[in-house]
C-alpha cells in the first residue's frame, strides 16, 4: 500500500450538487443503481444532474479525463460513479476513464471516521502523463477516497483538475486542510500520522485533519484506531462479509 503523500492541488476546483445525501438516497432508482443496476445509474443521473452538469460547460479543458473510483459495495457493484464519468464527458467536453480501477473493497458505506481513514482504498491501471484529470464520484464524506485516487493519478504523471459529485455531505466541502490545522498536528504528533496511517499531514483532507487534531495524544489516536478495527469486522460480520486484514487500507474482505 503506498503512503498518501500527495493531496489536491491548491488550484484544483471543485462542484457538488447537494450537501446532504438524503436527496439521492430518495431517488427511485437510487438503490438498484447502488446495487449494479446501469439503467438505474442512468435514471438517477439523468434526472437529478442533467442540468447540474449542463451549467459546469467551459469549467474544464476538452482535454480533460473523468475518472471516477470505482469498487464494490457491499451489495453489488455501485453503478453510479462510472455513469456520472460518462455523463460529465458527454455534458462538460472530455473522455471517461475506465482503465484506473480501486483494487481492493473498503466498505466505507457505514463507517465512522476512524474506520474510513484505516480501510484506505488503492488503484491501479494507467495514467495518462500530462492529462488533467477530474475526479468523479456519487457521494463524498471525508474524501479520503477521492485523496487517494488524486494521489495515485499524480505520483503516475497525471494533474488533477479538480472533482465533481453528486453529494459533498462532509462537515467542510474543503479538500485541503487549513495550514493552521496542519501545523497544529505537526507540533502535536510529528510524523506519526504518516507512521500510523500512511498519510502525509498536507495530504489529509480538511475532514480527516479536522478529526484528528481532536486527538490529545498519539496513544489516543492507537487506542481508538484498534477499537475502530475491531467496529470494522463487526460491522461486516453483521453483513456477511468476513474481512482478512482491517489495518493501513488492507481492505481485504471475502463473502462466504
Amino acid at each position: 500500500m503506498m503512503d498518501r503523500i500527495y493531496g489536491f492541488p491548491a488550484s484544483a476546483r471543485h462542484f457538488h450538487l447537494y450537501e446532504h445525501d438524503s436527496a439521492v438516497k430518495r431517488h427511485p432508482a437510487y438503490l438498484h443503481a447502488k446495487q449494479g443496476n446501469d439503467e438505474a445509474a442512468f435514471e438517477l443521473v439523468w434526472s437529478l444532474a442533467s442540468e447540474f452538469l449542463y451549467g459546469l460547460q467551459g469549467e474544464f479543458s476538452q482535454n480533460t479525463v473523468y475518472v471516477s473510483p470505482f469498487a464494490r459495495e457491499a451489495s453489488g457493484d455501485n453503478a453510479i460513479p462510472p455513469l456520472l464519468s460518462t455523463a460529465c464527458a458527454s455534458f462538460i467536453g472530455g473522455q471517461a476513464e475506465n482503465d484506473i480501477v480501486q483494487v481492493e473493497k473498503v466498505y466505507h458505506t457505514g463507517a465512522d471516521p476512524m474506520e474510513r481513514m484505516s480501510l484506505r482504498p488503492s488503484f491501479e491501471g494507467e495514467v495518462l502523463p500530462g492529462r488533467p484529470y477530474v475526479l468523479v464520484d456519487d457521494v463524498t464524506n471525508m474524501g479520503g477516497t477521492l485523496a487517494e485516487l488524486a494521489n495515485y493519478i499524480l505520483l503516475n504523471g497525471g494533474t488533477v483538475e479538480g472533482s465533481i459529485v453528486l453529494c459533498n455531505a462532509g462537515r467542510s466541502h474543503d479538500f485541503i486542510p487549513s495550514k493552521k490545522v496542519v501545523r497544529l498536528l505537526n507540533e502535536r504528533f510529528g510524523h506519526e500520522i504518516r507512521n500510523i496511517f500512511g498519510i502525509n499531514t498536507t495530504a489529509l483532507t480538511a475532514n480527516e485533519a479536522s478529526y484528528l487534531v481532536g486527538f490529545k495524544s498519539t496513544d489516543e489516536i492507537r487506542n481508538r484506531l484498534a477499537k475502530a478495527e475491531k467496529e470494522t469486522v463487526e460491522r461486516l460480520r453483521s453483513k456477511g462479509i468476513y474481512q482478512k486484514d482491517a489495518g493501513k487500507g488492507n481492505g481485504g474482505c471475502s463473502q462466504p
